[in-house]
Parts: structure tokens; C-alpha cells; sequence
């Protein structure tokens, strides 16, 4: 079984700074003065209620969304007006709540332009391994309809972490997912956890997800409730009834 890439990165830097961001839509205040650092080579989880901002924040940090006012700073370079394509340049990469499909193009292909660099048949076996998939039946699939919504996520995972960005996003990984998914994708992000450096950010509800984060970000109505260790935030968590032990409801803020 194959390892993910490994890089070392600085740690105990900065890596992405949020000054003071918000954002509007529809004359409803979704991000109200965010502002927020994310430390280099962590493993950060985003919770809250459903509407408090938490995909729109992510949107923004990676260039979906473009905020009201304030700024985005990755490794202390203002990104706040940069494209997709130019944050994915520099490092950042996402993983969508809903896989994307691409017909006509096989897995083995995907990992290949995901990884930006010449990869044999092996190594991309090893990574779909890693990821729970049986390699001789999906590196020639095509990425399609026929894949199911668990498949489609462990292939977006598998792209997300050959691509070895700085900083990579997932937007409630476990969404759509069965249980023995859901087992798998915790072993995924155990195993990202101690292999891949650089930072992680992830939207979850989800308590077995919280219980490997080195950091947890609650928030709120728009803003940064609070930020700690999972030792200090995980009684209130709980206690606001936030997280489930699979599934989650999806939030349109």
C-alpha cells in the first residue's frame, strides 16, 4: 500500500489569515467580521449550525466567493482578489461537497493531471488503496454517472491529496457517504494526518471527524464563536447538539 506525498512546510507560521471579512447576500449578513489565522501543518474542522457561514468562508478562501470587504492572506501574500486558478497555483486545493463527474476521463488520467507530474499505473493504484478503493477496478474507470456518490468522493479525496497543495479544503467530506464510507474516509484523514504536511481545513459535523483535529473553529450567526484544542472545545460543541455521528444536513451559508 502506497503512501501519500510528503513536503515539509514551516511550522509554527501562518499560513492563511482572514482579516476581517464580510460578506452579504440577498440583504442577509452571512460573514460578519471574520477574522481568523490558521496555522501551518495543522489539521483544522470548521462546525456551527446550519446557516452560520461555514461554506460560504471556504468559498471565499478559495476563490468561489469574493467577500464585501477584508482581506484573504496565504503565507502573508493577499490572495483576496486572486482567481481559482491562481490560489490553486499557489497551493490551495478543494474538494467539493458534490464530486464532480468527467466523462471520457479515466481515474488513472484524473490522477495524473491532478498530480501535475508523469505517474505510473502503481502509484496511482497505491493512492486509490489508500483511499479504500480496489485499484484494478477503478484506475480505468471512467469518472462518471456509474461511479456512486461514495466512489466519486474517495476519487475526489485520492486528486485532492496527490495534488500535495499547502492548504487543502474539504467542504463536509462525509456528505452522501454510507457508513462503511464514512469508516474509510476516517481512516483517510488519520492517515492524511500524519503523512501530509501542510495544513487542512475541513466543514464537519461530524464527531469522529472532531476527534482528530489538532484545532477547532465554531461558528455562529456569521461569526468566529470560538477557537481551541478539541479538549477545550469539544463539551461545547456537544452541548449545542452541532454534530452527528454520520450525515449532516447540508447548509446553504
Amino acid at each position: 500500500m502506497g503512501t501519500f506525498p510528503k513536503e515539509t512546510f514551516q511550522k509554527g507560521k501562518s499560513m492563511l489569515e482572514l482579516k476581517d471579512i464580510c460578506f452579504t447576500r440577498e440583504n442577509r449578513k452571512i460573514l460578519d467580521h471574520v477574522s481568523l489565522n490558521i496555522d501551518t501543518d495543522k489539521f483544522v474542522v470548521i462546525t456551527g449550525p446550519n446557516g452560520s457561514g461555514k461554506s460560504t468562508l471556504v468559498k471565499i478562501i478559495m476563490g468561489i466567493e469574493k467577500p464585501d470587504s477584508g482581506k484573504v492572506l496565504l503565507e502573508g501574500k493577499d490572495i483576496t482578489n486572486l482567481s481559482i486558478d491562481e490560489r490553486a497555483k499557489l497551493g490551495i486545493g478543494f474538494a467539493f461537497q458534490q464530486p464532480v463527474k468527467f466523462k471520457g476521463l479515466t481515474v488513472y488520467d484524473l490522477l495524473k493531471l491532478s498530480s501535475g507530474k508523469e505517474m505510473n499505473k502503481k502509484e496511482a493504484c497505491d493512492i486509490l488503496s489508500k483511499v479504500g478503493l480496489c485499484a484494478r477496478e477503478y484506475v480505468d474507470r471512467e469518472v462518471n454517472g456509474s461511479l456512486s456518490g461514495g466512489e466519486l468522493k474517495r476519487i475526489e479525496i485520492a486528486t485532492v491529496a496527490v495534488r500535495n497543495s499547502k492548504f487543502t479544503i474539504f467542504d463536509e467530506p462525509e456528505a452522501g457517504i454510507d457508513l462503511w464510507s464514512f469508516q474509510s474516509l476516517i481512516k483517510i484523514f488519520e492517515d492524511m494526518r500524519k503523512i501530509v504536511k501542510g495544513t487542512t481545513l475541513i466543514i464537519s459535523h461530524q464527531e469522529r471527524i472532531l476527534n482528530i483535529a489538532d484545532e477547532i473553529i465554531l461558528m455562529k450567526e456569521g461569526k468566529i464563536q470560538a477557537k481551541g484544542s478539541k479538549e477545550e472545545l469539544l463539551g461545547q460543541v456537544f452541548g449545542q447538539s452541532m454534530c452527528s455521528k454520520l450525515g449532516g444536513d447540508q447548509e446553504n451559508g
